[in-house]
């Protein structure tokens, strides 16, 4: 397959919706304001839109994976609703100290390794070299830069404490719909 498209990876809690904890409730589920546009804007200007998040709740045994699966299925609806929607979603349950069972191991799939944006890449045809991660923790920035996107930090959920320990030249931004407006408005070194 061809790598041609270029694609926003988005990080879930803290980035798309208010950071709840080890959210899987649908009844629990809250944009933060203005996600779903700033979601619709990069469908508009050609991304591909892809969620990647960590989901060690999942192997901790708190939720199991069909949880996820139906947040995501809400996510969806919700977007829809909206007139927009996400191209597909990654998650990784696993956790290397906390995980039970099959879900305790070193991975290739948590964040801050690139597995899900890799996987993604391969599955959609995405071109990794014009592509940006966005994402409220350095852990998110960190998986940008080990698969070759552009990332940028935003400041809600965890990301106004986090801004301080970033590399040089990692753009921040207020949150998801500013990033957004300046990926589409071709502010930051826009990648053709």
């Amino acid at each position: 397959m061809k790598r041609n498209n270029r694609a926003v990876f988005l990080d879930r809690d803290g980035t798309i919706n208010e950071e709840k904890g080890y959210l899987f409730r649908t009844e629990e589920f809250t944009f933060i304001p203005g996600a779903p546009e700033a979601i619709r804007l990069l469908k508009e200007a050609g991304f591909l839109v892809i969620v990647v998040t960590n989901q060690s709740g999942v192997g901790r045994g708190y939720y199991d994976e069909a949880a996820v699966d139906a947040l995501h299925q809400h996510l969806d609806e919700e977007l829809a609703a909206l007139g927009t929607g996400v191209d597909g979603y990654y998650f990784c349950p696993h956790h290397p100290e906390h995980g039970i069972g099959p879900y305790k191991l070193e991975c290739e799939c948590r964040k801050p390794l690139p597995g899900m944006l890799l996987q993604a890449a391969a599955d959609h045809g995405i071109d990794l070299s014009r592509s940006y991660m966005i994402g409220d923790k350095l852990v998110d920035v960190t998986t940008g830069i080990k698969a070759g996107c552009r990332p940028l930090l935003i400041r809600t959920g965890y990301g106004a404490g986090e801004s301080g320990e970033l590399p040089p030249g990692v753009p921040v931004y207020d949150d998801i719909l500013a990033a957004a407006r300046t990926i589409v408005g071709k502010g930051i070194g826009h990648i053709d």
